[in-house]
């Protein structure tokens, strides 16, 4: 059973044992986290989301991403060069289970 599901944003694809990652969610480890904003389950696509189904899912670790560098310049002034770091904090999590009512 394949899904879509919206979460911080963005459409994630799943089905049961899909594990991915995800903008940080506020739940602990080892907790399940429900989601109800369903796009698509198996053929049933919502307006614009589908009644009564939910997938759950079990949040297995917080951190954050690699450091990406962002530089800014302005051609030509020598005066204008900054350089600042990014990393983005991630939920991994693992879907446990696709259900509609």
């Amino acid at each position: 059973m394949k899904a879509i599901i919206v979460t911080g944003g963005k459409q994630y694809l799943v089905s049961e044992g899909t594990e991915l990652y995800v903008e940080k969610l506020d739940n602990e480890v080892n907790t399940d986290v429900v989601f109800d904003k369903v796009l698509y389950v198996d053929g049933k696509v919502g307006n614009p989301t589908v009644e009564g189904a939910k997938v759950t899912a079990t949040v297995l670790k917080h951190g954050k991403q690699k450091k990406i560098r962002v530089f800014k310049y302005k051609n030509k002034t020598k005066s204008s060069r900054v350089v600042h770091g990014h990393r983005q904090p991630y939920t991994k999590i693992v879907i446990k289970s696709i259900e509609v009512k």
